[in-house]
């Protein structure tokens, strides 16, 4: 199962790249705009924010390791962005590798007031690219209220 997740986390990269090439064709001050029907989050706060929940879930939680997320200088330019996600595909890479013969294990981490919550490696995996996804959609939408076409950013592309 292991090499079907690094191939699965390939086509969301590939997916990304997509999302990628089609900002760097809209105006760079769009990018950090704030967007109100999106409580004023902008396209590139929103692409920090799937960053930062990479992080939180596959290094914080899942390896009990104290990752910083990040800061206003990661996502002050789409070149900042990308940087950010080169760091994260280590992180999942890292990840992988360290559950590839225990993607079933119960990782378990005391949440607030007492409760505990456990999760999968596989879960894990499967929470923070379905949550990128969902916000690679809410970019798209958010770019068009910005005035854009978007374009096609799913994993099987015409």
């Amino acid at each position: 199962m292991y090499t079907a997740l690094l191939h699965q986390y390939q086509l969301v990269i590939s997916s990304r790249e997509a999302v990628f090439n089609y900002l760097e064709a809209i105006k760079p001050e769009d990018v950090l705009k704030p967007v109100a029907s999106f409580n004023n989050e902008s396209i590139g706060s929103l692409m920090i924010h799937s960053a930062d929940t990479y992080t939180s879930w596959l290094v914080n939680f899942a390896r009990q390791e104290s990752r910083p997320f990040s800061t206003d200088d990661n996502y002050k330019d789409l070149a900042s962005i990308r940087a950010t996600f080169e760091q994260i595909n280590l992180v999942v890479n890292d990840f992988l590798n360290h559950f590839k013969d225990a993607l079933d294990l119960p990782l378990t981490l005391p949440k607030k007031e007492g409760i505990e919550l456990t999760l999968s490696p596989l879960q894990l995996f499967t929470h923070v690219i379905t949550h990128e996804f969902h916000h690679k959609g809410q970019i798209m939408n958010m770019s068009r209220q910005l005035g854009y076409i978007p374009v096609d950013t799913d994993v099987i592309r015409w």
